[in-house]
């Protein structure tokens, strides 16, 4: 069974939406930002509860935008055969999870460009139902205050919201790998080179060293020094350095899913699949499968075959189904996970299939089946041993940089 941390807000265009329970973070922030700072100070004669209800207007308001770039992405990716099958916002906004990369370059760049692209489209429409809603917005320099104070709740929602998406979609135009602007550069250097690995790594320590700026940034903020357009404070510091870990974390594990990825694609199932293992009949009760296999073994996972052909598979998982005082009345196939609910794989599809699978069901092993009966199974501790002997010079190197 899939299990995802988080919320389940749905589907867009058979695209899976999830919240991060960390988005609670981002929105509480936002909204206590804004309800207690910014909109008392534009406006002290607003009660709390209109401040308060207005920020939370802008808070959800800024996540459907974070959504409406990310599913952006989504959708020009789909239309170059890139796989989208979810999208999860959490507290540094938002991710579409591709199953495969890019096709090409220049799928890559109009996949990359169009977040940026819709994020400024939705700034200056903000800004411009902020002139429709309230008249022409005419901010006085001089007389700030006074300004700002004649606007009404909804005008002053979509005054922020306009600047802050504006916001959005130039810091993602940095070049730094796996923002946006990195991947737009990724995709340049692969179109110049024609070596998507080359360009990637190029990316990816790009995207560390704008990641290590942030940090130091950060930390001479917290230290009192002023960074322009940073400004000053331990707070912010805090938070900008915080934003510059997760950036190189990100750089790096951009670089070694490609490494992954180009160590098990085309690389078929037979080649790191078991093919010594016991296979248990569904007659056979769950006292035996214990006392004879399970203690006596290694093997967590037991295909339950009939007539030859995979019946089930029954786990340590599927035992906490059967009560103790009747593992001896119970047959296997009373616990078992039916062969109908299963995930398989074929012997010659590739093992970047199967790492996928594994991941995306929670899983620690797939049976493999050819004609209906099972052949092998792929455990996610061969899956690491391939990696350990065919990607782990890359990913140690990468771990150094």
């Amino acid at each position: 069974m899939h299990r995802t941390a988080g919320l389940s807000l749905g589907s867009i265009s058979g695209i899976e939406i999830h919240a991060d329970w960390s988005l609670l973070i981002i929105f509480g922030l936002i909204s206590f930002g804004l309800a207690t700072g910014l909109f008392p100070g534009w406006h002290p004669n607003w009660s709390p509860a209109t401040d308060w209800s207005t920020a939370l207007a802008a808070a959800v308001l800024f996540l459907i935008s974070v959504l409406v770039h990310e599913l952006s992405h989504a959708l020009v990716g789909r239309a170059h055969g890139v796989q989208i099958r979810r999208i999860t916002l959490f507290m540094f906004g938002g991710v579409a999870q591709m199953e495969n990369e890019p096709p090409s370059w220049r799928a890559e760049l109009d996949m990359a460009i169009v977040g940026p692209l819709t994020s400024l489209v939705l700034g200056f429409a903000f800004l411009e139902l902020a002139s429709l809603v309230n008249g022409p917005v005419r901010i006085d320099p001089n007389h700030l205050q006074r300004s700002l104070s004649a606007l009404g709740p909804i005008a002053s929602l979509l005054l922020w919201l306009g600047p802050i998406n504006v916001m959005l979609g130039v810091f993602n135009l940095v070049p730094g790998f796996p923002l946006d602007g990195g991947r737009v550069l990724r995709a340049v250097m692969w179109g110049i080179t024609g070596d998507l690995h080359q360009a990637t790594q190029r990316a990816s320590r790009l995207g560390q060293f704008f990641a290590w700026l942030l940090m130091s940034g950060g930390l001479a903020m917290m230290l009192g020094l002023q960074i322009p357009l940073f400004g000053a404070g331990f707070v912010n510091g805090l938070w900008l350095a915080f934003i510059g870990w997760y950036l190189n974390n990100a750089a790096l594990l951009s670089y070694q899913q490609l490494l992954i990825r180009e160590s098990l694609e085309h690389i078929p199932v037979r080649r790191l699949m078991q093919t010594q293992f016991l296979r248990i009949d569904p007659q056979m009760h769950v006292a035996t499968l214990v006392n004879e296999h399970l203690m006596g073994s290694g093997q967590r996972a037991f295909p339950v075959e009939a007539n030859g052909k995979l019946a089930g598979i029954v786990s340590l998982r599927d035992l906490q189904k059967c009560p103790r005082d009747a593992l001896e009345r119970t047959s296997v196939a009373e616990i078992m996970t039916p062969a109908a609910q299963l995930v398989t794989l074929a012997p010659d599809q590739d093992a970047m299939k199967a790492l996928e699978l594994i991941g995306r069901h929670d899983l620690n092993q797939i049976a493999v089946t050819q004609n209906g009966a099972v052949v092998g199974l792929i455990r996610r501790e061969d899956i690491l041993t391939w990696l350990s002997m065919h990607a782990g010079g890359g990913l140690s190197q990468t771990k150094r940089t």
